[in-house]
């Protein structure tokens, strides 16, 4: 048997939002590998083994199933999201680089997902609609100088921004921070969107203008999306207003 490794996106939460690519590849597939809260997404079946592990061993995760792989089995390294985007698809990269050089003759496939910043600004509108960066306020993988450095610099180039990973128990000041040097740089009262848990029973949308927001208002299941200064919001009779971005700059 010819094993292989897809590292595969399971969209926001919803199951509506998975990909028919993604869901074939785990019909397939005979192990799934990820984080415990990803993993418990994916059903129990005959045939498939699930393998849970926390969020810190990305490395470790990949590995095993690389190893898995090259023993013959097809396995599935699944993400929230889109795999590519602050998730698994680098971790495994990063394993093949320095592991074993017959792992690189394995097949290796990444299965895209709908992200969570995507489904978030669909849901308020188009706040991406024009140039764009996403930026995670996570400082576990680089120091938050580089972090603050990027906030500023995408400010003065007015980008729409999407904030990853921008509360945890473990780190509560660093969006805190964020939310200073954000204002500070700005200087403007531009929206901003802060959408939880996006296509799930839970989710929640809340607008407020930048000097209006609070750490408060975001978790690790918050996605965060900063308008440029060009943001606008269409206020509606007895619904949400739409958040948008227009698609041009006049010279």
């Amino acid at each position: 048997m010819s094993g292989w490794v897809k590292i595969a996106g399971l969209g926001p939460g919803a199951e509506a939002l998975v990909t028919p690519e993604v869901s074939a590849a785990l019909a397939e597939a005979t192990d799934v590998v990820g984080y415990i809260p990803y993993v418990a997404r994916v059903a129990e079946r005959p045939g498939l083994t699930l393998h849970a592990s926390d969020n810190r061993v990305e490395l470790d995760r990949s590995r095993h199933a690389l190893e898995m792989a090259a023993e013959g089995r097809r396995v599935v390294v699944v993400s929230s999201g889109d795999p590519g985007v602050f998730a698994m698809a680098a971790a495994v990269f990063e394993a093949v680089e320095a592991g074993p050089s017959d792992w690189r003759a394995l097949e290796i496939e990444v299965l895209p997902g709908i992200t969570a910043m995507l489904a978030a600004a669909a849901r308020a509108g188009a706040p991406l609609g024009h140039d764009f960066c996403a930026i995670n306020l996570s400082d576990n993988l680089k120091p938050w100088a580089v972090i603050e450095r990027r906030l500023r610099l995408a400010a003065e180039a007015d980008f729409a921004m999407a904030f990853y990973n921008p509360r945890s128990k473990s780190r509560p000041e660093g969006f805190a921070r964020a939310l200073v040097v954000l204002t500070e740089a700005c200087g403007d009262d531009r929206p901003v969107l802060f959408a939880r848990a996006v296509s799930t029973p839970e989710e929640e949308l809340r607008v407020v203008p930048l000097p209006e927001a609070t750490p408060e208002m975001a978790d690790m299941r918050t996605m965060v999306i900063l308008g440029s200064s060009r943001t606008r919001l269409i206020e509606r009779p007895g619904r949400a207003p739409i958040v948008y971005t227009p698609r041009g700059i006049d010279p």
